[in-house]
């Protein structure tokens, strides 16, 4: 019976295990191999050493996700934690107005961002109505990160509000009859229990923000050259394979590097949300 079992959860498991082996281990398994072979096929640690070049790249993609991270923090906590206490009604409407936008192809939203922020755009022409500006918004790096945070803000409120609504109101309530204020009460047990939440969205975030390429050509005019679009440029223009796979690499090294910090910040905060 007991082997019966196990062979109905493998023959289950089975779709999913072919899936996983075909668009996940063999594209990582050949951009492994081009990163460290030459266009001969030889073995080379020449794609690798030619990082050295993309430095300044790099850190423009970690700057810009990091602050468009902190800045879709910064907005969907306190959005997220104040939807959590409203009634059903406005939650369900509210989480269709978020969801609203991810239904629009990502490249029309991009678009639209590049009509707003035009010099003689919709933004200049009704602060020219009041008599201010107009200001160079378009092809800027102000204009790249806000288009981060416009994409990929719903990323970040999901997440935590998933968490908030979910809470143990009993807790909250024993933190008030101990005397603790709203502040503490947020602090000290509504944060520490919410965290999973927080640690997810900031993972949703920061990950697409770093390897984005379209939203830094749109808005920043490709004068702000991130790790996506020399990815993409290896790869459809230069057709260097091999360099393209080489900054693949780094970057999806990078990118599981921040997932296991954070996912370790969770575990260390799993306990969290008692009130001493």
């Amino acid at each position: 019976m007991q082997q019966r079992s196990s062979l109905k959860a493998r023959l289950i498991a089975s779709p999913y295990v072919a899936w996983s082996a075909l668009f996940i281990v063999a594209p990582m398994f050949f951009v492994v191999y081009y990163a460290f072979t030459d266009a001969a096929g030889a073995f080379t640690l020449a794609n690798i050493k030619a990082l050295s070049n993309y430095t300044e790249i790099f850190v423009r993609s970690i700057t810009f996700g990091l602050i468009a991270t902190v800045i879709c923090l910064l907005i969907a906590y306190p959005f997220a934690y104040i939807l959590s206490q409203s009634g059903a009604n406005v939650q369900r409407t509210m989480i269709l107005l978020i969801m609203l936008p991810m239904w629009m192809n990502f490249l029309i939203r991009t678009y639209s961002w590049m009509a707003l922020l035009q010099d003689t755009g919709l933004i200049n022409a009704i602060l020219g109505k009041l008599g201010i500006g107009p200001f160079h918004m378009i092809n800027t790096g102000g204009a790249v990160i806000l288009g981060m945070i416009y994409n990929f803000l719903p990323y970040m409120i999901l997440p935590i509000y998933s968490i908030l609504t979910k809470l143990d109101r009993s807790l909250i309530e024993a933190a008030e009859d101990l005397g603790s204020n709203r502040f503490n009460v947020i602090k000290k047990v509504v944060i520490p229990l919410s965290m999973p939440g927080v640690v997810s969205g900031i993972t949703m975030v920061f990950v697409p923000s770093v390897s984005t390429f379209y939203i830094s050509q749109k808005l920043g005019g490709g004068a702000f050259d991130l790790i996506g679009d020399t990815i993409e440029r290896q790869f459809q223009q230069a057709y260097n394979y091999n360099l393209g796979a080489s900054l693949s690499l780094v970057l999806m090294v990078l990118i599981l590097v921040c997932m296991a910090v954070m996912h370790r910040f969770t575990d260390n905060d799993e306990g969290g949300g008692m009130v001493i």
